[in-house]
């Protein structure tokens, strides 16, 4: 067995585990606080057929999609810069502190308040709570810069350009990575209060409704639903990508 066979098998015994478990302690508990696994399937099966499932996925995959990309830009963008200057480093580092600090809901909440519930703010508002974790990351990567690639740079005039995109980008890589996956395990936890809290629809949308309808079957249909897309993105993209970028590290 092959190691990559050996680890997908214990992860789909771990999974197979927790769905027995999880079985068992409903059927133990015979409540419909606890619904078994079958019927959360079935209402997934419901609400994807009546179309309500995956138009609310796909807005919920909408937003995250969108700040994820904003967040990723800005954040890279001004953590290269204070990685690379001291300057920049000593008067952006207090607002850094400030954001990293500040509790995700009371951005959403100020910006509902400021600028209106609407689509443009909800974006915002998560690409704002998730910029200052990749600002961090991409200031440590560009701390740690080969020094030699970039004296050679200069040696053979490669130029700002050329040498961003040939010198600094590849050797920063493993941390947009690690970025990445930080980032989008955080933003699709903070897109649920979003909508909860301002947008009409959206799986935190459907969250709230059910939460008032004490349907505790439907709102673990829904959050098992979107974590099952986050999964698939995770073990289908994300951890195949860090280790492509990091595959130098064991040459």
């Amino acid at each position: 067995m092959t190691t990559s066979t050996s680890a997908l098998a214990l992860r789909l015994g771990s999974a197979a585990t927790l769905i027995a478990a999880w079985q068992a302690a409903a059927m133990i508990a015979a409540d419909p606080l606890l619904p078994s696994p079958i019927d959360v399937v079935a209402v997934v099966w419901h609400e994807t057929v009546s179309g309500d499932m995956l138009m609310h996925l796909g807005a919920t995959l909408t937003r995250v999609a969108l700040a994820f990309l904003i967040a990723m830009l800005v954040g890279s963008v001004i953590g290269i810069v204070m990685g690379r200057f001291r300057t920049a480093d000593l008067l952006l580092d207090p607002w850094l502190v400030l954001f990293l600090n500040i509790p995700a809901l009371v951005i959403i909440v100020l910006g509902y308040i400021w600028f209106g519930l609407v689509e443009t703010t909800a974006i915002l508002a998560i690409a704002a709570n998730k910029i200052p974790n990749v600002v961090v990351t991409l200031r440590e990567g560009a701390r740690v810069l080969e020094r030699d690639y970039l004296e050679m740079a200069r040696s053979f005039q490669l130029g700002r350009w050329k040498t961003l995109w040939r010198i600094v980008l590849p050797q920063l890589l493993p941390y947009f990575t690690v970025a990445a996956r930080n980032g989008l395990a955080l933003i699709w936890k903070i897109v649920l209060v979003v909508e909860l809290l301002g947008r009409s629809n959206g799986v935190g949308f459907q969250l709230h409704l059910y939460f008032h309808l004490f349907d505790v079957t439907a709102i673990m249909a829904y959050s098992m639903a979107f974590i099952l897309i986050m999964l698939v993105i995770e073990y289908g993209l994300l951890q195949p990508l860090e280790k492509t970028t990091n595959q130098w590290r064991t040459a």
